[in-house]
């Protein structure tokens, strides 16, 4: 009897660490959350991205929307951000609420989003007052009460979490997946949210700008050396790999030049963010590109003293340009953070074409070894002793 009682003693009490083991923030679902401020809300949700929360109260009368939004930082230093933005969904125009810890108390400041760039704390185009924020079991707890438009029923909101504050300046945030995707549209009144993930127009001309250069610099390029060694060993592709040759490497410029252009665009609408060694790749890319597809003006004939070393230049330069461009569309895959299978596929096409150019460059020695061969046993013809022969 004593050992049933000391068994359920023990059971009940490794039930009681665990319940108190859990973190309220890190419930399940929104309304598990309990407030240490008895503060009542009518609505909330469990948002899609970042493993976020958000609780509100819409007062119609006043216009005015009482918030509390929970998430975890990326770091134990980190920082959580709540937004709403009247003018786009994404991160640009968001009026934004951020909290962090300070001198070992929780801190709100709001910033208003103007670009890609470092943030400057400023005022919102909305009223906001009653900003505080707490933290409990490494979540950050934000609280806000602020104006919306008097016939708004939905509004777009941001939130985001990062991991380091510095000097009182939160630092950038991951571009993850998840972090990209943190925004959707709310409705005030349904208590519904509705993701906006994937309609932004900057993100559009990032896909843009990925594709495009894949296409060129990334596989039209390639293929077109390949082309260009290996098929004109073969005396029945002449001149049909000179004209593959041409129409893929010129091809792959166009392109090139388009995608090009997309990213001067997308540098251009991201002050303050800075992908050098992605930027100066693609910049030296276009430089010697244009001088390879001009250079095609200035290519002297086959009996030309100067094409042996025309040729050289030509080859090494087409070799840099492969090098560099698949270099390039990998560092563009670190920055864009696409989903995986994308990044696989080009990899896949990598190594087949890697595959191809091995089993071509095998074929080629044969061959070329074999002609050598039959050159060197062709008989004696008896004229001039030989001496003829060059």
């Amino acid at each position: 009897m004593a050992s049933h009682q000391s068994s359920a003693l023990v059971f009940l009490a490794l039930c009681l660490c665990f319940l108190l083991l859990i973190s309220p923030a890190h419930s399940l679902t929104c309304t598990s959350q309990k407030f240490t401020n008895n503060a009542v809300y009518t609505q909330c949700l469990d948002l899609p991205q970042l493993s976020s929360y958000l609780h509100w109260t819409h007062n119609q009368t006043n216009s005015s929307l009482s918030i509390a939004f929970i998430a975890q930082p990326a770091k134990t230093d980190g920082w959580v951000a709540w937004a709403l933005n009247p003018t786009g969904s994404g991160m640009v125009g968001a009026q934004t609420l951020l909290a962090f810890k300070s001198n070992g108390a929780m801190t709100v400041k709001t910033y208003n989003i103007t670009s890609y760039g470092p943030i400057t704390e400023s005022t919102l185009s909305f009223e906001v007052w009653d900003l505080t924020a707490e933290e409990s079991n490494g979540s950050i707890w934000l609280f806000a009460k602020l104006k919306v438009p008097g016939n708004a029923d939905t509004v777009n909101q941001v939130w985001q979490v990062g991991s380091s504050v510095t000097s009182g300046v939160p630092d950038a945030h991951a571009l993850n997946t998840a972090n990209k995707n943190s925004r959707s549209t709310l409705n005030l009144t349904e208590g519904s949210t509705v993701s906006t993930s994937g309609v932004d127009s900057r993100t559009k001309n990032k896909n843009i700008h990925g594709v495009l250069n894949v296409v060129s610099w990334g596989i039209l390029f390639p293929v077109g050396v390949i082309i260009a060694r290996y098929l004109r060993t073969f005396e029945s592709a002449d001149p049909i790999w000179f004209y593959l040759h041409v129409f893929c490497q010129i091809s792959a410029y166009a392109i090139g030049v388009a995608g090009w252009g997309t990213g001067l665009k997308l540098g251009s609408q991201s002050q303050g963010i800075k992908y050098t060694a992605h930027r100066n790749i693609g910049i030296a890319l276009f430089s010697i590109a244009t001088v390879q597809i001009f250079a095609l003006f200035l290519r002297p004939k086959k009996d030309h003293k100067y094409r042996f070393y025309w040729n050289i230049y030509h080859h090494s330069i087409g070799y840099a340009i492969v090098v560099l461009g698949i270099l390039n569309v990998f560092k563009g895959y670190d920055i864009l953070h696409p989903l995986q299978k994308w990044k696989s596929a080009y990899i896949i096409v990598i190594i087949v074409l890697g595959a191809i150019a091995l089993l071509l460059e095998a074929i080629t020695w044969i061959v070329v070894l074999r002609r050598k061969s039959s050159k060197s046993t062709k008989p004696y013809d008896g004229y001039n002793n030989g001496e003829g022969r060059q």
